[in-house]
């Protein structure tokens, strides 16, 4: 709050003999009070109804406005005391108290009944996610199955048609879970509401198709990738979630180990070469990208990216958006962006041998690339590389590291239990049971603040350092995945599983969880 603001709320304190508010306190916040009161007239008239020490105020920064306070009063049917608080006090408390209500897809589900939705001409524009009450049954459905997505953390809805039902799923810390069914009749109207949000053919039924919708939350802002596919009972749609402006995790937030935290920040303040974060699809190698990038002095260096899609905006970065079907593919844009002076660039993903030959050009030009590839560990993104044609000596001479990571559940404190292994589950770890032996583990129970004894996720990470024996191996002896392991873990390289062994001992996660992610590795 600046100087006049704050010289303005004392003076009218002191005029109507009211306390200032200046941090609201999460009890203040009651849900009940505005179920009836549409956010649009809160943020309008600046006014919110709070509770404080058991009493009823409404919170204000303009106290003569007194037509609006009584309207407040007659629609709760009581009287409100007036405290006084700046705008932007009020706005982020109403944005809070509406964002924590309880509104629930299934309740609504349950109070819809068999209603049959009309047909509606649905508007296009940006949707806040907070106004309810004033939207048609529909749009108020899709409204609730995306908030209460959100609010669970989830990174993608599954709306998937069967014969006789409608099943709605949402992907938590990277596992499905079963959501309130809307009734089957809503199929129709609820896919084609989607299609409205994200600009797609409303009567093209028979072929995917995808789109981008974008809505708010107060003024948070979430894009939304709508993909729709034909199937036999109807059209399958699945809506994945990102916050532009979501809160970045810096590199120590993301499970490495001390050791390996150090390595890597070393590794990528080289001033040229390449290095590649490898996984399958949703393993968290982008968020690994945008962390080391945060690490980077920003203000004495260019840094420009070319994605498929931008997922988070970056502070001091510029961001490109590769649009195939106008020919900006990572291979035209990564070359583009190469005549704006770059430092770092960051390609999304090599796909083919064109991306790699220019971002091999890159990297011995002096510049830093980091990218990504599909492969199971992080010895095969350097035979990946060989096998899409680039020679090894190239490989050699410009690769700077490879780092393979999963992502496993966090064990929820509050619950987790002690285990050993099974004879099942030291079967599966194969070689590496031996380093567990009869340790003591710990797994998943369940409780009322978790999912199935899970509350979040980490990284197990294998990081391989191209070093001048491995870099030799490259270029003399076109090594292979297997040689290059037994070299790297010679040199003391810690691998998948035993990032996992190492975080099942510290009461992180399971065992089933790291058979899941790294089993093969074993």
């Amino acid at each position: 709050m600046d100087a006049n603001n704050n010289s303005q709320l004392q003076q009218l304190a002191g005029q109507f003999h009211l306390e200032i508010i200046t941090e609201m306190a999460d009890d203040m916040l009651d849900p009940a009070l505005v179920a009836e009161l549409p956010v649009d007239w809160a943020r309008a008239h600046l006014m919110l109804p709070v509770r404080r020490n058991g009493e009823l105020h409404v919170l204000t920064s303009d106290p003569k406005d007194l037509n609006s306070q009584k309207q407040l009063q007659l629609l709760l049917g009581c009287e409100l005391t007036p405290l006084l608080a700046s705008k932007e006090t009020i706005t982020t408390a109403i944005e809070r108290c509406y964002f924590s209500r309880k509104d629930t897809a299934q309740e609504f589900i349950r109070d819809l009944g068999d209603q049959v939705p009309k047909s509606q001409a649905a508007a296009a524009h940006t949707e806040d996610l907070l106004q309810m009450s004033e939207n048609a049954p529909v749009t108020q459905l899709i409204n609730l199955i995306i908030l209460e997505a959100i609010k669970a953390a989830a990174s993608d809805i599954h709306i998937e048609p069967f014969e006789e039902r409608l099943k709605i799923r949402y992907r938590i810390d990277g596992m499905l879970y079963d959501q309130a069914a809307p009734p089957k009749h809503m199929e129709s109207a609820l896919i084609s509401r989607l299609k409205v949000m994200a600009h797609m053919d409303i009567a093209e039924k028979r072929l995917p198709q995808d789109g981008v919708a974008r809505v708010h939350i107060g003024k948070r802002q979430i894009d939304i990738r709508v993909s729709t596919v034909p199937v036999a009972e109807g059209e399958r749609v699945v809506l994945r979630l990102l916050e532009r402006e979501s809160t970045l995790l810096p590199l120590a937030g993301l499970g490495l180990g001390a050791d390996l935290l150090k390595k890597f920040d070393r590794i990528i303040k080289e001033p040229h070469g390449i290095i590649l974060v490898c996984g399958p699809t949703g393993s968290g190698k982008t968020t690994t990208l945008y962390a080391a990038l945060q690490q980077l002095d920003k203000t004495r260096i260019n840094i420009l990216t070319v994605e498929d899609p931008i997922e988070y905006q970056l502070p001091d970065i510029g961001q490109i958006q590769i649009k195939p079907k106008i020919g900006l593919t990572f291979a035209s844009g990564l070359r583009h962006i190469l005549r704006q002076d770059p430092d770092v660039i960051l390609v999304g993903e090599i796909r083919d041998l064109e991306t790699a030959e220019i971002a091999i050009r890159a990297s011995l030009t002096g510049h830093l690339v980091f990218s990504t590839l599909h492969t199971n560990d992080a010895p095969s993104a350097v035979t990946r590389m060989t096998d899409m044609g680039i020679p090894p000596y190239l490989c050699a001479a410009s690769l700077r590291a490879t780092m393979a990571q999963r992502l496993v559940r966090r064990l929820c404190p509050a619950c987790k239990k002690q285990t050993t292994l099974t004879k099942d589950e030291s079967a599966s770890f194969g070689a590496a049971a031996h380093k567990i032996g009869d340790n003591a583990l710990w797994s998943a129970n369940g409780c009322k603040d978790c999912l199935d004894g899970f509350h979040g996720r980490t990284g197990l990470f294998e990081l391989l350092e191209i070093t001048p024996e491995i870099s030799e191996k490259i270029r003399a002896e076109h090594a292979n995945t297997a040689m290059l392991r037994r070299l790297a873990v010679e040199q003391g390289m810690q691998t998948l599983m035993d990032d996992g062994i190492a975080k099942m001992f510290a009461g992180e996660t399971s065992p089933q969880e790291v058979l899941r992610a790294a089993g093969r590795m074993a």
